[in-house]
């Protein structure tokens, strides 16, 4: 049976795990990455610290360019998945086309603007005259890559939006692993240092975009990357952009939110406290990235199925992703709120820092079982292709309650970290409490319409 058929036929539950767990793997072996690669720089001889420190403040711009990837893939995959379970597989793939041109368009934008403006914004990010040659080295290579970034990045979307979950997930692996492999004989055996990372990363990414575009040009393809369909059309673009943006603000805005927790931390609690904020940040990705994947897998049944006017397989595959989004949540939060100290051991034995951080993580970490809520019905708006309510539940979370909370709790609580740390619960209720309500008034009517329509 055909993939496409498949979405549209295969029993909802069997076909969400199939899915779902090759998203899952893909996004674990990613997050295995990041800290492998952090861990070699950091044992290099003598400027060990100072080259991790330096490759930690370009962490805002890595984030920034790889949400642009973002913007194009979760912008045109949920529409170019409705448009094939419509039966219209040309505009399917004239959208995915259209993607294509406007990755290699950014890619020749955001080349430029960094390469111009990385020392500026390293600078203002808090580089030193220690830290900035080692934040240079790196970005420098990295920007001259980011064609490859992003159509790695922009390009996978649409393959796991046709059901191929497991080559999707092999586009993840093949960097990634590529990328473990090739860091310590960069950085040690051809003494490359930091450069030597940030060119293995670069080498890992062009591999994995020329995979993705090998898949997508060949024959195993239900959608064909066909020149014909590259031609920039604005009706097709502009669409694809508005939807988009919902996810690109989530990416995108971690950069901020990372700069606005740590200073006010620094201010507050000191070193020790932004040193617990950075446990505390890899618990949260510890908890999003396998939801991130849960979701992913669950996109393109709920795209497909909703574009053949099948609204209850719709609902079905909504309502698995609901089920599966708050469990799972609800086991994270369960043995990170037990066991906190023995997640902090996982990254430092010092004892102040282990006991901040377990302290820390039992009050940060409370909304995260409404938040399993919030990602079941945010991402389902997305898979809809509903842009608008997606862009402001985007906004809604971190800038207009976390961000504001941050600043704000402290003027009215003695203990000025734990009200830091209390804005993200606060703000992941008031969030998840909005999505629903909202979810539930928007969902029974978008599916009505197919009745009215039918009538």
């Amino acid at each position: 049976m055909r993939k496409d058929q498949e979405l549209g036929t295969k029993p909802v539950g069997s076909l969400l795990l199939s899915l779902a767990i090759p998203a899952i793997l893909g996004q674990l072996v990613s997050l295995l990455y990041n800290m492998v690669d952090r861990m070699f720089i950091g044992n290099m001889p003598k400027d060990g610290a100072i080259a991790l420190t330096g490759i930690g403040l370009s962490t805002p711009i890595i984030i920034l360019i790889s949400a642009f990837s973002v913007l194009i893939g979760m912008g045109g995959a949920p529409r170019a998945a409705i448009s094939m379970g419509a039966g219209r597989k040309e505009e399917a793939e004239k959208i995915m086309g259209n993607g294509f041109t406007v990755l290699l368009f950014l890619s020749v934008v955001l080349t430029g603007f960094f390469l111009y403006f990385n020392e500026t914004l390293l600078l203002y990010f808090g580089a030193s005259e220690k830290t900035l040659p080692y934040a240079l080295d790196y970005m420098q290579i990295y920007t001259i890559g980011s064609l490859f970034v992003l159509l790695a990045l922009g390009m996978n979307p649409f393959i796991s939006t046709q059901g191929f979950a497991k080559t999707s997930m092999l586009t993840v692996s093949i960097g990634a692993i590529l990328n473990i492999l090739l860091d310590p004989i960069f950085i040690y055996v051809l003494d490359m240092g930091v450069k030597g990372a940030a060119l293995a990363t670069i080498i890992s990414q062009a591999v994995s975009a020329v995979w993705v575009l090998r898949f997508l040009t060949s024959e195993k393809s239900i959608l064909r990357l066909r020149k014909e369909h590259m031609l920039p059309s604005k009706r097709i673009i502009l669409p694809m952009i508005l939807l988009g943006i919902s996810p690109f603000i989530m990416n995108a805005t971690e950069s901020l939110l990372m700069i606005v927790f740590n200073t006010s931390l620094q201010r507050y609690g000191g070193d020790l406290a932004v040193g617990a904020m950075t446990i505390m940040a890899s618990a949260m990705q510890f908890a999003f990235l396998p939801l991130a994947g849960f979701s992913q897998g669950a996109q393109p049944i709920i795209s497909f199925n909703y574009g053949a006017r099948n609204p209850e397989r719709t609902r079905e595959a909504f309502r698995y992703l609901l089920m599966g989004s708050v469990l799972y949540t609800a086991g994270f939060w369960a043995v990170l709120f037990f066991f906190p100290h023995l997640f902090a051991r996982l990254f430092t034995q010092n004892a102040p820092l282990v006991e901040l951080t377990a302290k820390g993580l039992r009050i940060y970490l409370l909304g995260m079982i409404p938040m399993g809520v919030q990602v079941a019905c945010q991402q389902t708006f997305i898979a809809l292709g509903r842009a608008k309510v997606s862009i402001f539940l985007a906004l809604l979370r971190k800038i207009i309650l976390l961000i504001p909370l941050i600043y704000l709790l402290p003027l009215f609580l003695s203990d000025q970290v734990f009200a830091v740390w209390l804005a993200e619960p606060i703000a992941d209720v008031l969030a998840a409490s909005t999505t629903a309500i909202l979810f539930k008034k928007q969902f029974r009517m978008i599916l009505s319409q197919y009745n009215s329509q039918d009538a």
